[in-house]
């Protein structure tokens, strides 16, 4: 039997962007890491990716407190060749290395037509469309890779080996905006079974199995077992994928060796980055053929002729989008739980800072 959804308050982003800033400074986070932090975690909020927002904040800041996630570490950036660089994160936010990881991308595609930048020994790097984005912002196209913790098991097998870390891929578009695909190889992203289980839900079954490879509604079971690719072995595929870009050609840990930020508290994580941005209109005679180009194709996948019982079609991160407007007006849904959660969070690290609408 379904659940009721709990009741929420929306508060504006403005305040959730402060309340994040102010959470991550008080815990040794400077200023401009700390904005950076924020920006994705609002977004991700803000899209409806609240599975990768600010309800994210006391994991982040229990590893600080843990001394596995460094705050303020140095970050070297190593030129391998002219289009590629490699970022040491030094084990710290997973947003901080992939945002300078993306301009470092962009400042090469502006010489050269694209900029490849690996980065290792980082952390969770949060919604991987945030990086997409930045770069989409300034005229570039990109592609965002990462690696996780065991999450999913290879096809065929039953223990957990393999990340759910999302395939992303970003290009801007002209007056019919860009195209944004943000996929998890799992028929469902981790975070939402633990959103389910912050919030006393079910979950569908086909989602996840537990702890001994049955099928579960339970979000708390699912969480002691594991979450099912998306296609078998195509899902399975694409997790092996991120695993090979994020970790092992970056010298980050793979195959089942980077740490759960959640379960291991007495090591980093390990994790590991890869990012391509690039000129989109590079193999044409200019960037307006190649705007419109992108939004003939927009227009005529939106417009295609719709199925039985089908009322919109979409294309990649057109929901997103309409969602962000929505909530930037009208604010980020919380429920009463999670914001008396932030706030004891803020209240243990000496802030003063509080979620209002």
């Amino acid at each position: 039997m379904a659940t009721e959804p709990p009741p929420t308050t929306n508060i504006s982003p403005t305040n959730a962007h402060a309340f994040a800033t102010s959470v991550l400074a008080h815990s040794g986070v400077p200023p401009d890491r700390a904005h950076t932090i924020a920006d994705c975690l609002v977004l991700a909020d803000l899209r409806g990716v609240d599975t990768h927002g600010l309800n994210r904040l006391p994991g982040y800041i229990a590893r600080i407190q843990h001394g596995v996630l460094a705050p303020n570490p140095p970050l070297p950036l190593t030129q391998k060749t002219p289009v590629m660089a490699l970022l040491d994160a030094n084990h710290t936010f997973g947003f901080v290395a992939g945002a300078l990881a993306i301009d470092a991308g962009v400042h090469m595609a502006a010489t050269f037509g694209v900029g490849i930048v690996g980065v290792r020994n980082s952390g969770h790097y949060g919604m991987a469309a945030s990086y997409l984005l930045r770069a989409m912002a300034k005229g570039y196209a990109a592609f965002a890779f990462t690696n996780a913790s065991r999450a999913m098991p290879a096809w065929g097998a039953r223990e957990p080996l393999l990340g759910t870390s999302p395939f992303a891929v970003g290009l801007p578009g002209g007056a019919k905006s860009g195209f944004v695909l943000d996929m998890s190889p799992s028929v469902v992203a981790r975070g939402k079974i633990r959103k389910a289980a912050r919030r006393g839900e079910r979950i569908p079954e086909g989602w996840a199995l537990d702890a001994e490879g049955r099928d579960t509604s339970d979000p708390v079971e699912a969480l002691k077992g594991v979450v099912l690719p998306i296609g078998g072995p195509k899902g399975s595929g694409l997790a092996m994928m991120m695993d090979i870009f994020g970790g092992l050609l970056t010298g980050s840990s793979f195959g089942g060796d980077v740490n759960d930020q959640y379960k291991t508290l007495d090591k980093p994580q390990g994790v590991g980055h890869w990012f391509m941005v690039f000129r989109p209109e590079v193999f044409l005679d200019s960037k307006e053929e190649y705007l419109e180009r992108m939004d003939t194709l927009l227009e005529r996948v939106r417009s295609s002729e719709k199925a039985a019982g089908v009322t919109q079609i979409f294309t990649p991160g057109e929901i997103e989008d309409a969602k962000m407007k929505v909530q930037r007006e009208g604010g980020i849904p919380f429920t009463k739980n999670e914001i008396e959660t932030l706030h004891e969070l803020a209240k243990n690290v000496g802030s003063d800072a509080k979620l209002s609408d």
